[in-house]
């Protein structure tokens, strides 16, 4: 098809623009043959012509496709021209805030000038191992392809990184350099990497300064060689400079600073050490103020200051070299302030001013003489072949010959701080290979251009000529290999330029030919040129109006040279005399470093000068001759080390970075089109477009064509082959065929073609989209036209209806008002009637009752007249009575209100205080029950008193009692004789007192009646009042309670949520301090496992070496128990060992690098304390709500742990004295039975009776101790419920907070005698036989009685005191009681029905306490029998052992002379106990055959779960049976080495770690069910109780084990990773699950991965059978349900973590039908979590972030609406991940929209305030902390049987 038949009506064109470069236009009509004007359409809707070139009739680009913008390689683009190019940045770079873009083979970087978060450590780990094609692009991308092609291809690699000042090529070489530091790492322990690194701050502040494009402009340039080992590793790295721009030293233009290592030490001349410096602000240096820009806004020199000395120091920069540079770059500066004045007599002379402050400075801080360096800093030497001249020079030039001075100094500094890194970041091994970084700078032209721009962009021609012929073969190679014929591609080739540079006769030769003439200037430098070059070559031009320039015509401008100064900067002249004053020096040492490898250098004149006054020395003998071989100018050495930077980049594979400065405002994110354009034509963006335009740019493979236009094949052209099918597609669709190609595996097409298939397909697409429109909008109007008839049928019957009834209404209303006016006409006659007739009635009865009234009214006034005249006789009478009457009510009135009053008072008191004591009632009453308790146990101590007390009552009763009858005796006699004497007055008296009140009773009598008559009225009054009052209270008294129950259940509710937030809170920190420890453990177990490789290749050293001995296998895998140093402590023979075996290996200790073993040694010595403290402070966050509900319990068990403590290690004493016993006794019977001496020892002998004496005490003294102990015991279990065991196996640990506990200092010193004593061997023995130890022994027994007797009195004092304390809180109690009895006495006052009501609660209250206490006190007890049967049976075992070694100690004839006493035989069980018994000599074979050597798959398909965890734990049990803790611990230790070893050998292996952590988990369960702790015990049987461990306390041995698991966990989530991790992106993103649709776009050189499930392909199937692979074994393993949640739950979050990142990192998966895939994808996830009954395991919520993305790629993204429904549906991803979603969006067809810029900005605006993190992707190696959730077995240990095929015949049941 032709070109201008795509010139069509609508079609958009680009046409020049003067301020946007190119502008878009649309055409208002076809375009025809022979038409001279274009009409066109520009997008501001203005019209215009398009005149087309008669003679060229070139037409103008067309434009790309939409669909087609914002691609990721700009090859991939159909119309390949430049107004395409800089569109497709400027959307990337604008809209989607992308800096990236590949253009083929050259990533282009434009600079942000902005912080952006896509280089950090995720992002590295995300790039990291992906094809360049597959992720978008970025320098990471570039860096991981030169990684890979150097570890595949072996090659050397280069990225060259170009560009002009301020696009960024610093940053991109520093990116890439992280890049290769992070992922390969150092090859050694010496921090290469870092070094690496460091060396950059220290470049940039001696190479960097502001100039006005930059900030941080590199004034060099440097190619950084990174080596690397065999294994790719970093080794070391090497660094090249070019060409310093040592001019900025002297001079810098107006805003532009010098270096910045000169303004940061200005800005540090506070500190202590840089005062000798005596520097001030920048401003007062000359050579810091030229620029009059001394401050970069945003950058603190101090502190850049501080981040320099930092990296000198760590490349191996010491102090004293850093002060030193920082003196002669002080001097520098002080350099620049030295005046020199002209003579005013000679101009020709000139001098420095005498005591100049700057020069004596300067020489000071040099060590240099300052008279020397005054005068020659003045004078010059000329030395001739006899005679030595010594001349003056004028001002400029001394003033040029400083200020070169000052350039070579600062030069000789840069060049040795060079060396330095050089010489600290050199590879300590051998280097296999290297990536070189070269950071260079780019094109340059400025309003004036002079030596320094000339050789920039001589080095960036001779760079694009390696550019241009390294793409022009890539694209041969591309071509050959898919053999499509090759014919020549014509493109630019600047050899030419070159020659005109570097040949014979060029610009430099004659220009070092003019440097050695003696008068040689830069005009006649010119005029050579001129004469050379000017109409000879087209390439050099002569400016019209100047003789001082020249014109080159670069490949990217050309570029007007001033040739001022192009002699001096060639030279670069330095006077010698200056040197050999500053070598001289001795004061600085660093000065001879700087200048030991100067030449001689002298001026290149020679002869005598043309001066008239000249100081004329004779030549001495011994004079020097003049060098004759000068040194190499600046551009011959930079000729010479460019060609070896080419032949390096030749003999490399180079990668490109082009940067892009945008603008040269430094404003974030602006692009100008002009600038853009420029940099693109001069960094060869433009010529590798062309060049790929020129052939076929665009590259289909087969499949991709397939897929993506499929829709224009009918059905009868799809073949099986695809290859075919494309073939005869495309002969119909393009009909010339030289537009395309068919390639082995691509098809080619020219440029364009693309464009004109994706507009065949859309407009299929659009016909489609219209047939499928006029369809549905038939059917639906259809469907209307339907509606519409049905509704109207509907309505005109419901509308005839009602008019029907309507009419049928009226009807019935006429008849009905026809009727009511009948009706109504009547009743208003009627009432006409009545109405009449009523009246009449009224008249007639007011007349008659006016007469009845006046006739009534006389009768009655005659009658009232009567009746008043008998009421006032009547009133008068009685006006008296009722005055005294009232006076009396009043008085009985008064008194009775009072006695009223007080009787109300008293009610009202009693009621407030029985209401004051229901509310105590409520509290009081457990309180009173459990303090009636507490009285009940007190009384049966106190009836011992009680006793004594009645006894001596019974004697005092009986004396008072004899005492008593006689004064009564006495008494009846005298009171007989008076009352005879007395009786009848008395009698006669009494009878009148008698009668006297008789009357009176009888007056009073009626006086009462009367009165308790009214007071009964008035009770009665009161009393209902009362009642009403206090109905009143009841009520608000209900009210009240009403209110406090609301207000106790608002409290209550508050609480509890803060209860539940801060338990949620201190879950969230439970595990963050659980994934910090679990992430500590895995760092350790890294560590281990480098330790171990070390410790392998050192033994395999070791074993290359002659006569090294090779240790065997099983001992080098015990030798790991260094891990657990903190459980046990090292034996001392273990310690004799490793000496022995140090000393017989002396070669393989030399070999050990020390220092290494030192750093491990060190930091897994600080891991072990920060995971002890972690462990701690994990367990104690676990133990905190626990603690809360304990804390009364804890209160009271505080005060008795010191004495429980003590007691403990009293009772370890009193054992050790036992031990110690017994030992004493068998020796003594040894000693008795000793044949040595058989006279000595015969019975009957002295000797023998005294020491049979001593034995009988000693064993009656063994049998006391024995019944003391057993109670002591006893005691201390009944007292330690609460408390748990702080033993370990065998030897007790004395904590120090146990001794801080202690009272004195007796007592401490007294526990650790005992301690000592328990803990000593008895390695005596064989001295019991020597004279006087039995004495000895005797003696000691005694003290031993007297410390045990000492400490029972302590003991005693301290229960005496103990008795004291609960006497006086009984006798708290009583008083408690009787308040509590008034309290209930005036209880009692209330009526019977609230009496009863309250005595029913209180009782039942009282009832249900003492049940309950009743009930712990009967669990108490039964649970202090159980301890105490099972104490019993070790005492008596024990006892029993001690029984059986004092009998196999005595001798046969003791025996045969001891009676024989009956002997109890205990029948031998013969149940099996659920032990398992092995020789100590077996265990290697049982570690070997039950961990080493198992197969899992056998023993997971055939025999139960966890049986090797089952048979270990029975190991243990014997073990703890027969109470051997040294089998204990090497069994568990041996049992856990094992099983790292084969976890390490098999690492990779999902089954083997898969079935280790279900046997571990398993294991450790057993450990924790039948450990004894009550916690653990609750699911047990009873005959698993039985099975408990009865010695040892495994509870550090568990948290050891514990730990092991988690590393097994975190191994297994590995071994999952690196099985899904090659699945998930290519079945969760690439594949296609939903076939047709989503088509691929037209991919660029870089081709991504295939979306198309091909042989080899993963899709979501595949991803599905690994997941039911995994969960299948892990359910045959027995994994517990809890982990295989969590397991599945990490697995989820990989998935989503994975591939969201990819998707954040793809520009092509972000669109809507790539979204439908992701959520159709993840639904099927969560089908397979539904079918595996794993909803409850949160791992769907860890696809939350992943579904959230795939729905945003799907949501409606265009109103204000759209936003907020999006920021309230996306919470679970952070809102940088919103904003690259939404940038990222990329249409796949025409009918779909981009995201607008302002609608990407709403959604900023709304989520500014939300608080996440700034990070951009998931961490993908997150692991979520493991638990362990205890899991008790039902399955009986004696029901285990050991099948035989595990070779475990050795084990016997027990």
């Amino acid at each position: 098809m032709a070109a201008s038949e795509l010139f069509t009506k609508f079609a958009r064109v680009w046409i020049p623009d003067t301020v946007d470069v190119w502008q878009s236009a649309e055409l208002l009509k076809d375009y025809k043959s022979g038409d001279t004007v274009l009409h066109l359409k520009t997008e501001d809707d203005k019209e215009t012509q398009y005149r087309i070139d008669p003679k060229t009739k070139e037409l103008p680009p067309l434009r790309n496709p939409d669909i087609l913008v914002g691609e990721n390689d700009l090859t991939a683009l159909s119309y390949l021209h430049e107004p395409a190019i800089l569109h497709n940045l400027k959307v990337r770079f604008m809209d989607s805030k992308l800096i990236y873009t590949y253009c083929g083979i050259v990533l282009v970087a434009i600079n942000p000038y902005e912080q952006l978060p896509i280089y950090g450590e995720d992002i590295i780990n995300a790039y990291s191992g992906q094809n360049m094609g597959d992720m978008d692009p970025h320098i990471f991308a570039v860096a991981e392809e030169a990684y890979k092609q150097m570890a595949r291809d072996e090659r050397n690699q280069s990225i060259i990184v170009s560009g002009e000042s301020g696009a960024g090529k610093t940053v991109s070489a520093k990116y890439a350099m992280r890049y290769f530091a992070t992922v390969s790492g150092s090859a050694s322990e010496t921090n290469v990497e870092e070094k690496v690194l460091a060396s950059n701050p220290i470049m940039e502040s001696i190479g960097n300064a502001k100039t006005t494009r930059n900030d941080n402009s590199s004034r060099f340039g440097k190619y950084i060689e990174i080596g690397f080992d065999k294994k790719y590793r970093i080794t070391g790295a090497n660094m090249r400079t070019y060409l310093l721009e040592k001019s900025r030293v002297v001079f810098q233009a107006e805003d532009e600073r010098n270096y910045h290592i000169l303004y940061q030490l200005c800005a540090s001349k506070h500190l202590p050490e840089f005062k000798d410096l005596r520097l001030g602000h920048a401003q007062n240096f000359n050579y810091t103020n030229f620029g009059g820009s001394p401050v970069i806004e945003g950058i603190d020199d101090a502190k850049e200051m501080m981040n320099t000395r930092h990296a000198c120091t760590l490349l191996g920069i010491n102090e004293s070299h850093q002060m030193g540079i920082f003196r002669v770059v002080a001097a520098v500066l002080h350099l620049g302030n030295v005046t020199i004045k002209a003579n005013d007599r000679d101009a020709e002379n000139c001098f420095i001013p005498p005591k100049t402050e700057h020069l004596i400075i300067f020489c000071e801080l040099l060590g240099v003489d300052y008279e020397q360096m005054a005068h020659w800093l003045c004078h010059r030497k000329i030395i001739t072949g006899s005679e030595t001249y010594i001349k003056p020079m004028p001002k400029v030039q001394a003033i040029n010959a400083r200020d070169a001075l000052a350039k070579h100094i600062y030069a000789s500094v840069f060049n040795w701080i060079v060396h330095h890194v050089n010489r600290a970041l050199r590879a300590s091994v051998k280097q296999h290979s290297f990536i070189g970084v070269l950071d260079i700078y780019g094109f340059e032209t400025f309003e004036i251009n002079s030596f320094e721009q000339f050789c920039i962009n001589y080095a960036n021609e001779k760079l694009q000529q390696q550019f241009n012929m390294h793409v022009f073969k890539l694209e041969q190679e591309e071509y050959m290999k898919e053999e499509i014929p090759w014919t020549l591609i014509d493109f630019y080739d600047n050899q030419p330029c070159i020659n005109l540079i570097e040949a014979k006769l060029g610009i430099l030769d004659l220009l070092d030919e003019e440097c050695k003439m003696p008068k040689g200037s830069d005009d006649t430098w010119a005029q050579k040129l001129y004469n050379t070059h000017l109409n000879k070559c087209a390439l050099f031009q002569k400016p019209r109006m100047s003789n001082r320039a020249f014109i080159i015509k670069h490949f990217a401008d050309q570029v007007e040279y001033q040739c001022e100064g192009f002699l001096e900067k060639n030279k670069d002249t330095v006077y010698e005399e200056q040197i050999t004053v500053l070598k001289a020096s001795k004061k600085l040492t660093l000065l001879a470093e700087l200048f030991q490898d100067e030449k001689q250098v002298s001026s290149p004149t020679d002869g005598r000068p043309p001066f008239a006054r000249a100081t004329v020395k004779s030549a001495k003998p011994r004079a020097l001759q003049p060098n004759k071989e000068h040194k190499k100018s600046v551009g011959h050495q930079f000729r010479n080390s460019l060609h070896l930077l080419m032949e390096t980049l030749n003999a490399t594979t180079p990668h490109y970075v082009r940067c892009i400065k945008p603008n040269d405002d430094k404003l974030a994110f602006t692009f100008d089109p002009k600038r853009a354009v420029q940099q693109l034509r001069a960094c060869g963006v433009l010529e590798t477009i062309r060049i790929s335009a020129a052939g076929f740019p665009s590259r289909w493979t087969y499949q991709e064509f397939f897929n993506r236009y499929r829709v224009l094949m009918k059905q009868k052209d799809v073949l099986s082959d695809k290859k075919l099918t494309c073939k005869n597609v495309l002969e119909k669709l393009i009909k010339d065929q030289d537009k395309y190609q068919f390639g082995k595996t691509k098809i080619f097409f020219r440029a364009g073609q693309v464009a004109y298939l994706e507009k065949l397909r859309a407009d299929k697409l659009r016909v489609a989209c219209i047939r499928i429109q006029k369809t549905i909008r038939s059917w639906l109007q259809r469907k209307k036209y339907l509606r519409m008839r049905s509704a109207a049928i509907t309505i005109q019957r419901y509308v005839r209806g009602y008019q029907a009834r309507c009419y049928a209404q009226f009807l019935r209303r006429t008849r009905a008002a026809t009727l009511i006016q009948k009706y109504q006409r009547m009743y208003a006659a009627r009432q006409k009637f009545l109405r009449f007739r009523s009246a009449t009635i009224v008249i007639q009865s007011f007349i008659r009752g006016f007469r009845g009234r006046r006739q009534y009214k006389a009768i009655l006034r005659e009658q009232k007249a009567t009746i008043l005249q008998k009421h006032m006789r009547g009133w008068m009478a009685k006006r008296k009575y009722r005055r005294t009457h009232h006076a009396i009510v009043y008085l009985q009135c008064c008194y009775r209100r009072m006695m009223a009053k007080r009787e109300l008072k008293k009610l009202k008191i009693e009621a407030r205080s029985v209401e004051h004591y229901k509310t105590l009632n409520i509290g009081m009453e457990n309180k009173i029950v459990q303090l009636q308790c507490k009285v009940n146990n007190q009384t049966k101590e106190m009836k011992s008193l009680l006793e004594k007390l009645v006894s001596l009552e019974s004697t005092y009763t009986h004396e008072t009692d004899k005492l008593r009858t006689e004064v009564d005796k006495l008494r009846v006699n005298e009171g007989s004789a008076k009352v005879s004497s007395n009786k009848i007055t008395c009698l006669m008296e009494e009878i009148a007192i008698l009668r006297k009140e008789l009357t009176e009773t009888q007056a009073q009598k009626k006086r009462l009646e009367e009165s308790g008559n009214k007071y009964k009225a008035e009770t009665d009054v009161v009393l209902s009042q009362l009642t009403e009052q206090n109905a009143l209270l009841k009520s608000e008294k209900d009210d009240l309670n009403c209110r406090i129950q609301v207000q106790a259940k608002e409290i209550t509710e508050t609480m509890e949520r803060q209860n539940e937030e801060e338990t949620k809170q201190l879950q969230v920190d439970l595990n963050d301090e659980r994934s910090r420890y679990q992430s500590l453990l895995n760092e350790f177990c890294k560590l281990e496992e480098r330790y171990d490789n070390l410790k392998e290749e050192m033994s395999l050293v070791s074993i290359t070496k002659p006569g090294h001995r090779r240790t065997d296998s099983t001992h080098s895998s015990n030798e790991s128990e260094y891990t657990y140093n903190s459980l046990l402590s090292s034996e001392p023979g273990e310690s004799e060992d490793v000496t022995r075996r140090t000393e017989e290996y002396p070669e393989m200790k030399g070999a050990l690098d020390m220092s290494l073993f030192l750093k491990l040694q060190k930091r897994v010595t600080e891991l072990e304390q920060e995971k002890q403290a972690l462990q701690e402070e994990l367990d104690a966050k676990e133990e905190q709500a626990l603690r809360s509900k304990k804390e009364a319990e804890d209160q009271q068990l505080m005060a008795r742990s010191t004495e429980l403590e003590y007691e403990s290690l009293k009772r370890q004493e009193l054992e050790s004295e036992n031990k110690k016993l017994k030992n004493e006794l068998n020796e003594l019977h040894r000693a008795l039975t000793d044949k040595s001496a058989p006279q000595a020892t015969a019975p009957g002998a002295p000797a023998y009776k005294v020491l049979l004496d001593h034995l009988n005490a000693a064993t009656e003294e063994l049998e006391v101790r024995k019944e003391e102990v057993l109670i002591l015991r006893s005691q201390l279990v009944s007292q330690k419920e609460a408390v748990a065991c702080k033993e370990t196996m065998t030897e007790p640990i004395l904590f120090l907070e146990d001794v801080r506990k202690m009272k004195n200092q007796g007592e401490i010193t007294q526990a650790f005698v005992g301690l000592k004593e328990t803990n000593r061997p008895s390695q005596d023995c064989r001295l019991l036989n020597e004279d006087g130890e039995l004495w000895i022994v005797y003696e000691g027994l005694k003290q031993a009685n007297r410390l045990l007797e000492s400490q029972l009195q302590g003991q005693k004092k301290v229960y005496e005191n103990e008795l004291e304390i609960l006497r006086g809180e009984v006798q708290n109690l009583k008083e408690e009681i009787n308040r509590q009895q008034q309290l209930l006495a005036q209880n009692l006052q209330l009526p019977p029905e609230a009496r009863i009501e309250a005595s029913l609660q209180h009782e039942i209250t009282r009832l249900t306490n003492e049940n309950l206490d009743l009930m712990e006190q009967l669990e108490k007890q039964d649970k202090t029998v159980r301890k105490l049967k099972k104490q019993l049976k070790v005492f008596a075992k024990k006892i029993g052992e001690l029984e059986v070694g004092q009998t196999e100690n005595v001798s046969p004839a003791q025996l045969a002379d001891e009676p024989i006493r009956p002997v109890n035989i205990p029948r031998k069980e013969k149940d099996f106990q659920g032990m398992l018994e092995y020789k100590k000599d077996d265990e290697l074979k049982l570690i070997k055959n039950l961990i080493l050597e198992l197969k899992p798959r056998g023993v997971a398909v055939n025999l139960i779960p966890g049986l090797p965890a089952y048979i270990l734990f029975m190991c243990v049990r014997h073990a703890d049976y027969i109470n051997d803790d040294q089998r204990v611990r090497s069994l568990l230790t041996s049992t856990i080495n094992g099983i790292k070893k084969i976890l390490k050998k098999r690492s990779d292996d999902f089954e083997i770690v898969s079935f280790w952590l279900s046997n571990t988990s398993r294991f450790l369960h057993c450990l924790k069910q039948y450990s004894g702790e009550e916690a653990f015990m609750k699911h047990n049987t009873p005959r698993q109780n039985d099975h408990c461990l009865r010695n040892f306390d495994l509870a550090e041995y568990r948290q050891v084990i514990s730990d092991l698991a988690i590393q097994i966990y975190q191994q297994l989530t590995k071994v999952l990773e690196n099985a899904l991790q090659p699945m998930i992106v290519s079945g969760m993103l690439e594949h296609e699950t939903i076939q047709g649709v989503s088509g691929q776009k037209p991919t660029g050189l870089r081709k991504r991965t295939s979306s198309v499930a091909d042989e080899g392909t993963y899709t979501l199937d595949s991803i599905v059978r690994q997941l039911n692979n995994f969960h299948s074994i892990m359910c045959q393993h027995g994994m517990d349900p809890e982990l295989i949640k969590q397991i599945v739950k990490q697995i989820f979050y990989i998935i989503g973590a994975v591939t969201l990142n990819n998707l954040l990192l793809r520009k092509d998966m972000c669109s809507w039908s790539k979204g439908m895939q992701i959520r159709y994808n993840v639904s099927q996830l969560e089908e397979w979590l539904r079918d595996k009954n794993l909803q409850t395991s949160g791992a769907k919520e860890t696809l939350e972030p992943l579904i959230q993305a795939a729905q945003l790629l799907q949501v409606k993204k265009k109103m204000d609406e759209d936003a907020e429904a999006i920021c309230s549906m996306c919470n679970a991803i952070t809102t940088a991940q919103i904003v690259k979603v939404l940038n990222l969006y990329t249409p796949v067809n025409e009918f779909e929209e981009r995201v607008t810029a302002s609608f990407i900005r709403t959604i900023q605006v709304r989520l500014q305030n939300r608080k996440d993190s700034p990070q951009l992707l998931m961490d993908a190696k997150h692991i979520f902390p493991v638990t362990f959730p205890f899991n008790p077995s039902s399955l009986a240990l004696e029901s285990i049987q050991i099948p035989g095929s595990m070779n475990l015949g050795f084990l016997l049941r027990v």
